[in-house]
């Protein structure tokens, strides 16, 4: 008998029985749901550029409101850098908790004044630190 053979009862069950195990969910979630060893966050520009930063290696974080934009300043150990952008009051309560995993910047063109409301990041800097 095939050692690859499975009876698929609890797919069967489900009412989806051509469902596979290993399916790559392609959602990408936004927030960490459940506790992790490591953790990251992932900035992505909307030209498509990602870059990636370990929160073990986070070492403060600035808060900045104004009256227009907002400026979020993260201190990596080897990386500053700033986010900008709108109601980032409640981005910045998120990462005190190590919860955002994707930050996707906006470009400025595409924010409606009625989405202001809600945090919109426009503007991601990163300068290396000097050794």
């Amino acid at each position: 008998m095939n050692q690859g053979f499975k009876l698929r009862y609890d797919q069967l069950r489900e009412n989806d029985p051509t469902s596979s195990e290993n399916e790559l969910n392609l959602q990408e979630a936004e927030l960490y749901t459940g506790p992790d060893h490591s953790r990251n966050v992932c900035l992505v520009w909307p030209d498509g550029r990602r870059a990636f930063f370990n929160y073990a290696y986070l070492v403060a974080v600035e808060f900045e409101p104004n009256t227009e934009k907002n400026l979020i300043k993260l201190s990596f150990s080897s990386h500053h850098v700033a986010l900008q952008g709108y109601s980032l009051q409640a981005l910045f309560m998120t990462l005190l908790d190590h919860l955002p995993r994707i930050i996707t910047a906006t470009d400025s063109r595409y924010v409606l004044d009625t989405d202001r409301n809600k945090p919109i990041v426009i503007e991601m800097l990163i300068e290396k630190k000097e050794i």
